[in-house]
């Protein structure tokens, strides 16, 4: 089979490689999107030689599992994979896979892994109420416009903070009371969910209401924070370094497959969309590598595997 590989100059090339094979809990996908992750594409920086790269994949199963979990041969299938997934092909666990409906584009269910999840399970552990005032920084990215969208879904009062005007569009309908170009001046909120890093996080860290919670998933920019710590802890709030991947350990065993499956219902019956600034096919994944990267993407980047 054919799949994208890292050539050790922060780029991949399509190559020949060995199939994967079905095992115990591990059913065969055959791999027609996946969608770009801006940790997975920077990491081909300093990949080694070799690697393919891809944590998340839409398509069909090949080769059911050789226990018999999971879906048979010829479901439409969303999954979220540790690595392998710029692939053909690739075995996915059990745990990690939801099935699809036939009316969901494999493209923009591929968009759901790990941004759906990571915007999903951070609202979680937030704990998120029915009347909580909730900031979500770096909204027009991936992860941002599901997180709008799952906060305002639960009855949350959403704020929107984007980086230019232009990347606020489309938010307010999606579900956000207020879009904020830049930090908002005043206010305070239940949760934030952070996005940015630098000056943004420790501006988040002074706007957190009494009690409220920081959920920090990513640094955009880049830079470092630094931040009055008496003006935190005087509201007793908390902050939270988030990695999917011990949030869903933590979970337990198909924490990821349940919650996929929600987000799946919620896409199929229109509660949720997903914004795909990029979709090309994957012989010209260098040009959606460095659009992602330039932040020329407005929500996610998808390759089709052709």
């Amino acid at each position: 089979m054919r799949a994208l590989v890292a050539d050790g100059s922060s780029g991949a090339s399509l190559r020949e490689v060995p199939d994967p094979e079905p095992g115990p809990g591990r059913p065969v996908v055959a791999v027609r999107a996946v969608s770009l992750n801006r940790g997975e594409v920077r990491s081909l920086e300093t990949a080694p030689a070799d690697t393919v790269p891809g944590w998340d994949i839409a398509g069909e199963v090949l080769a059911p599992a050789t226990d018999g979990r999971g879906p048979a041969a010829g479901t439409r299938v969303v999954g979220l994979v540790p690595g392998g997934g710029w692939a053909e092909q690739v075995a996915v666990p059990v745990g990690s896979l939801s099935e699809l409906p036939d009316g969901v584009d494999l493209g923009a269910a591929a968009t759901l892994p790990v941004a759906g999840l990571t915007a999903q399970v951070a609202i979680q552990l937030g704990g998120t109420a029915a009347d909580g005032r909730v900031l979500v920084t770096g909204a027009a990215g991936g992860v941002g416009h599901v997180a709008v969208q799952l906060a305002a879904h639960l009855g949350a009062t959403v704020t929107a903070v984007v980086g230019r005007p232009e990347r606020g569009v489309d938010l307010e309908r999606l579900g956000a009371s207020t879009v904020s170009v830049g930090m908002p001046r005043e206010g305070e909120f239940d949760l934030i969910l952070e996005a940015v890093g630098g000056e943004t996080l420790a501006a988040a860290l002074g706007m957190v209401a009494p009690g409220g919670h920081v959920v920090s998933y990513g640094c955009a920019s880049g830079e470092p924070t630094t931040f009055d710590i008496r003006t935190f802890y005087a509201r007793s709030g908390r902050l939270t370094g988030f990695q999917l991947g011990t949030e869903l350990a933590r979970a337990g065993r198909d924490a990821a497959a349940r919650d996929l499956e929600a987000l799946v219902h919620m896409l199929a019956a229109g509660q949720l969309e997903v914004c795909v600034g990029f979709d090309v096919g994957w012989d010209d994944a260098d040009t959606a590598f460095r659009a992602l990267l330039d932040r020329r993407v407005e929500g996610k980047a998808v390759l089709r595997i052709t």
